[in-house]
């Protein structure tokens, strides 16, 4: 990996971070989908072979994979990691307060770095460890339908939300859900502490213990000089403000922000679920939100502050701020509400840029992708009939870390 920087979405990709499905997908129940963000229960040795397959694409287009366990292994050798990121579990998991602490923190330690990786992902089941003889709280007794010590992080093969490069930086996010924090702080520990990364001179922009929320999901970078950022359930206008402010006050070179406002509702929960970019000048936009969305643009103000100004609509301002006479504004499901809605519902417009003009998606949207190819758009397609039930697509599942216009 020769460096660390995105200044664009559709730039050739050379290195990206991904999270294999794991056991923490089979630690999925019915009646705790709604708390850990799902909206069903997957197979996970379909889910794998489609996710191997994903990642197979990625090589074969010549972009290197990395993967976060392997990462999280390899810095949990270190002892003073190993220990924050207990300590940061436990925090995190309400445990201090409970009688047979010490047994679930002995338990804990005993492992090894693989098992411990493990362990931060797949969270910890209650029955994982034997309580005969200990003195146990009420809380075990009152939620012992809740089967786990430390919650799994089934949301984690979107490897997009916890972190987002930004030219030669990064922003480390606050995640909105409870459920999901978690997986930034394991994501910090990587950056700050693996070899590939702590000796580069990354500038953080964000960090997880932020009060405001912000998730990748939401973060477009443009080009060199522009983001879109989206203002939705799971990012505050707060956390995009104070982004904002960092970004211009730096020497990271961002002239400009433009914001989109999303209805509030999980079917449009990230930017990315709704509009993604296949080229320079051309994205694919869910035809149903386009009436929904408002535009704003960020730009940098006297004294660090930043102004806010309210744009006509999306696509006239990507043109005045990328400095194009015209954009291609491509409709999923070739614009026809019906079939929009049902790819929609298959993340039909999440897609990940190979190339300029080149990207991923899932092969089940049919019309989407031949939609896209009549526009020149070339379209690399995966199986996801599995992935897709955590509600994401290629994008999703995907953080660049590398890419290059060479």
């Amino acid at each position: 990996m020769d460096s660390v920087s995105v200044c664009s979405e559709v730039q050739d990709l050379k290195a990206i971070l991904l999270h294999r499905p794991g056991k923490e997908l089979e630690h999925l129940t019915p009646q705790y989908l709604d708390e850990l963000l799902f909206e069903d229960i997957p197979w996970l040795e379909r889910m794998q072979e489609e996710h191997d397959q994903f990642a197979q694409t990625l090589r074969d287009n010549g972009c290197e994979v990395l993967y976060h366990q392997q990462l999280l292994h390899d810095v949990l050798k270190d002892n003073a990691v190993r220990k924050e990121q207990i300590d940061k579990a436990c925090r995190l998991s309400d445990l201090e307060h409970l009688k047979e602490y010490s047994h679930i923190r002995d338990y804990i330690e005993a492992l090894s770095p693989e098992e411990l990786a493990a362990l931060l992902i797949e969270g910890l089941p209650k029955d994982r460890i034997r309580t005969e003889g200990w003195n146990l709280s009420l809380a075990y007794y009152t939620r012992d339908t809740y089967p786990f010590y430390i919650n799994p992080l089934p949301n984690h093969y979107f490897t997009r939300d916890p972190g987002a490069v930004i030219g030669g930086g990064i922003s480390l996010n606050a995640m909105n859900s409870h459920a999901r924090k978690r997986e930034s702080y394991l994501l910090k520990a990587i950056f700050d502490n693996h070899p590939l990364f702590k000796d580069r001179d990354l500038r953080r922009w964000y960090q997880p213990s932020e009060k405001a929320s912000i998730e990748g999901g939401d973060i477009l970078v443009l080009s060199d000089k522009v983001l879109a950022i989206g203002c939705s359930a799971r990012t505050s206008s707060t956390g995009i403000e104070i982004l904002a402010e960092r970004l211009f006050g730096s020497d990271a070179g961002i002239e400009e922000i433009l914001v989109v406002q999303l209805p509030i509702k999980r079917a449009y929960m990230h930017l990315d679920t709704v509009l993604t970019m296949l080229d320079y000048d051309k994205f694919t936009i869910y035809p149903g939100i386009t009436q929904l969305i408002k535009t704003f643009s960020l730009t940098p103000g006297k004294g660090g502050s930043v102004n806010v100004e309210s744009e006509e609509d999306l696509e006239k301002a990507l043109c005045r701020a990328l400095k194009l006479p015209a954009v291609d504004i491509i409709y999923s499901g070739g614009g026809k509400g019906i079939t929009a809605d049902r790819e929609q519902w298959n993340d039909s417009t999440n897609t990940l840029a190979l190339a300029p003009g080149k990207v991923i998606t899932y092969r089940r949207n049919v019309v989407s992708n031949d939609t896209l190819r009549k526009h020149g758009i070339e379209v690399v397609e995966v199986e996801g009939n599995e992935l897709v039930r955590g509600r994401g697509g290629p994008r999703c599942m995907s953080m660049p870390l590398h890419r290059s216009s060479s």
